[in-house]
């Protein structure tokens, strides 16, 4: 009996042991994930910050941005492709704006219509089958057209989809751009056209991207403007202006006092940053995600 008993004693402890390593290991393993998330457990969260795929730069790859993303307590990113989608969920994000139509070939002309509402409802569908909140969309270029005329066809386009939009809980964002650097000729680049048109439409599912770096560039007064129309905002995104890089202290726009703008107005959309890096760019997003987090 002495044996079986020295042997039963022996697989004991070998038992023992490997229990003893394999919850050393869950503790590593969560001091890790701990450490990873200090800066996200950090954030106060009166920002729902995203990203746009620029600021990781060119060559850090989806799985790397991700992990960075979700390290820095961003909520998601924008314009990933649906392909992608699994690689966002698995670090805990979403795909905050859904991609649709071409910017330049927009709903500011009827004759886009059917292929752009075609990729509208497409996004819709794709998004409310993954939970996501937004499909961005496009006036398009005037090449000769009047605003008004722009204006009418872009309601009249997005009336014909704002049903839809409700049903599935999805909101169509129209991206505010300035024509006058970086996208001439482009029809939806004043605030007050853009708010028009959505009182025109009058769908609580159609709204504006309010792009604060092309705002700025286009017609400035940024808070005030941000106190008015916030209701009209779906989704925000930030650069530095002049140049439409990083957020810092070297540029013209300053972001914590716009931050707070926003959160006073209990915004509850996400800012996502779409700058170019000058700098090494998980340092330049980690400062970007510290200066919003007001």
């Amino acid at each position: 009996m002495t044996a079986p008993a020295k042997d039963h004693a022996s697989e004991l402890g070998r038992r023992q042991l490997l229990q003893a390593v394999a919850g050393g290991a869950a503790v590593a393993c969560g001091l890790g994930a701990a450490r990873a998330n200090d800066t996200a457990a950090n954030l106060k969260g009166r920002i729902r910050q995203a990203a746009c795929p620029g600021v990781f730069g060119r060559k850090m790859p989806l799985e790397e941005r991700c992990r960075l993303a979700a390290e820095l307590g961003l909520k998601g990113i924008d314009f990933i492709d649906s392909k992608d989608w699994p690689t966002l969920e698995k670090h805990g994000l979403i795909c905050t704006m859904v991609r649709s139509h071409s910017l330049t070939k927009g709903l500011n002309r009827k004759e886009n219509h059917d292929e752009c509402l075609a990729k509208i409802r497409e996004g819709i569908e794709a998004a409310a089958a993954a939970g996501y909140p937004n499909v961005i969309c496009f006036s398009g270029n005037r090449d000769g057209l009047d605003d008004e005329t722009g204006l009418v066809n872009c309601a009249e386009g997005l009336k014909k989809v704002a049903g839809l939009a409700e049903q599935k809980k999805v909101t169509l964002a129209m991206e505010l751009l300035n024509s006058k650097r970086n996208h001439k000729d482009y029809q939806c680049d004043r605030t007050a056209w853009g708010v028009e048109m959505c009182k025109r439409v009058g769908s609580e599912r159609v709204k504006l991207l309010y792009d604060i770096y092309h705002m700025q560039v286009q017609e400035g007064d940024v808070i005030a403007t941000i106190r008015e129309f916030i209701g009209y905002f779906a989704h925000i995104h930030t650069a530095g202006v002049p140049g439409r890089h990083e957020i810092g202290d070297d540029q013209e726009l300053y972001y914590p006092a716009i931050m707070r703008a926003i959160a006073e107005t209990n915004f509850d959309g996400f800012v996502a940053h779409e700058y170019s890096p000058t700098g090494e760019p998980a340092e330049s997003l980690k400062q970007a995600v510290a200066i919003c987090d007001v």
